[in-house]
């Protein structure tokens, strides 16, 4: 019987390989934030169409203005406060701090009959209600916004306040007085963590007691009280210097449901800045950093109404902290790069914005144009 020829098995011919997309780190970052790029194109393009109209503009200014500078500046006060209370109910935490800013917001308005900046916006060359507006006036806060997207910590009171300011004068000041307070914050904190790092430590060790929380709470709002009465300027500052009844009803209730909002994303992604930082979840090592961050950012309060950046603030208290437990830890500086590359890109994320806004108020204040020109040319 004659044997049947075996057919040969169908051998698939290899394939050429099929062309693979290398995404390079724009084009990642353009389709995860697709739905965000869309939304601050959309603002960009809002902002260009209402700032010709002054009584509309004030009120859309406000709303981006409200939610970039509490977005952003959520690290400062509340990070550590969200950090440390992550099984807590975030409606309690929303209704505490909204319940704080109420109160603060309130006095303010009543007191200073109707300013709801303590007085900050009273400084010389931002003390007139914005009567007209230009385009980068309503754009800084949507830049901001963006900046606050990818977790550069920038200060909004030079974002948002430099584009308003009449004179390079004004400008310097809040300069200078925000770099007094850098420093004033990191040597304090170096001071406190080189002297007490080992105290500390035995204080965060185990279960923190239930007194811990207590006092956090309590040194948390005192801290958020002291912020909003320094930076509640960088929002009011696109709104009337004396507000009504209703300005004051629609003012303090958008920030409130801001808050809500912010609590509810748990801090949204700008919080990754303080989760990074050492032991910011333990609610004992969040009170401290809390309670000396009061302390510095009242004292400055107190000395005069000049605007000044509590981010640069914040970012000097945090790079102390690090370096002075980095020493501690170590028992010397062989492990000092980290911490140093940490401080150095906190410092570069503040200065980028400074930058970014001076040219933001250079732009738009002819004033500040001809002032540097002479500086230049004369």
């Amino acid at each position: 019987m004659a044997k049947t020829k075996k057919s040969p098995k169908h051998v698939v011919p290899a394939q050429p390989h099929k062309f693979t997309k290398r995404y390079s780190l724009v084009d990642v970052i353009l389709r995860k934030e697709k739905k965000f790029l869309y939304f601050i194109a959309f603002s960009l393009i809002l902002a260009g169409a209402i700032y010709p109209y002054p009584s509309i503009a004030m009120w859309v200014g406000f709303a981006f203005a409200g939610y970039s500078a509490i977005a952003n500046d959520s690290i400062q006060t509340i990070g550590t406060f969200i950090g440390s209370n992550e099984d807590k109910k975030w409606y309690w935490q929303w209704l505490f701090m909204g319940g704080i800013f109420i109160y603060t917001v309130t006095y303010s308005w009543i007191v200073f009959d109707g300013d709801v900046s303590y007085q900050r916006l009273a400084t010389p060359g931002l003390d007139e209600t914005p009567t007209s507006f230009v385009y980068l006036q309503l754009a800084s806060p949507i830049i901001l916004l963006l900046l606050t997207r990818f977790r550069i910590p920038v200060s909004t009171t030079f974002m948002l306040l430099s584009v308003f300011t009449a004179t390079t004068g004004t400008i310097m000041s809040m300069l200078d007085k925000s770099l007094k307070g850098y420093v004033v914050a990191f040597i304090s904190a170096l001071l406190i963590y080189l002297l007490l790092t080992n105290v500390i430590k035995r204080f965060i060790k185990g279960e923190a007691h239930v007194a811990w929380t207590v006092a956090q709470w309590l040194i948390s709002g005192f801290l958020w009280y002291t912020w909003l009465a320094q930076d509640l300027a960088n929002i009011a500052v696109y709104l009337p210097r004396e507000l009504n009844v209703y300005q004051f009803l629609a003012f303090t209730l958008f920030i409130f449901l801001g808050l809500g909002f912010l609590f509810y994303k748990k801090g949204d992604r700008i919080q990754n800045i303080i989760n990074e930082k050492s032991e910011v979840r333990d609610v004992r090592s969040a009170t401290i950093i809390d309670l000396v961050y009061a302390v510095i950012l009242y004292y400055f309060k107190e000395v005069n109404n000049i605007p000044m950046s509590t981010t640069w603030v914040f970012v000097g208290l945090l790079a102390g902290r690090e370096l002075g437990m980095r020493i501690r830890y170590s028992g010397g500086t062989s492990k000092l790069g980290k911490t140093f590359k940490l401080i150095w890109r906190d410092i570069l994320s503040v200065t980028i914005g400074l930058i970014i806004s001076v040219i933001l108020a250079i732009a738009i204040n002819p004033v500040m144009q001809e002032e540097l020109i002479d500086f230049f040319f004369k």
